[in-house]
């Protein structure tokens, strides 16, 4: 079992950064593929990045060159740093792990931390 805690959201204005943490506990953190997704109010839950185990990184073309991935498996952490950040990117983020590869999202979900953007 794989439990994942996020942090780090909050709001920001447009053009501003944050970064989003998250904590998994498990020692078989490091085979698995983590990531981040996102679901804005009345649309669908979307992929924003995932990193495998292998180091292959996969982005949402609306976050590349802005969002950068990385993972810390000695402290059993996933990061999403946010930069240039822009109202379309308001959403609940969640931390998501237990995959293989960097396309379908694994079983493991966290709570989720709201992003706001705005002025």
């Amino acid at each position: 079992q794989v439990q994942l805690v996020e942090s780090g959201g909050g709001l920001v204005q447009p053009g501003g950064s944050l970064r989003l943490s998250c904590a998994a506990s498990g020692s078989i953190f490091r085979i698995y593929a983590m990531g981040w997704y996102r679901q804005a109010p009345g649309k669908q839950r979307e992929l924003v990045a995932v990193l495998s185990a292998g180091g292959s990184r996969n982005y949402a073309d609306s976050v590349k060159d802005r969002f950068t991935i990385s993972r810390d498996n000695a402290k059993n952490m996933v990061y999403l740093q946010m930069n240039s950040l822009k109202p379309e990117d308001t959403a609940v983020y969640y931390c998501n792990g237990g995959g293989v590869g960097t396309v379908v999202s694994g079983p493991y979900w966290g709570q989720g931390t709201q992003v706001t953007v705005s002025s």
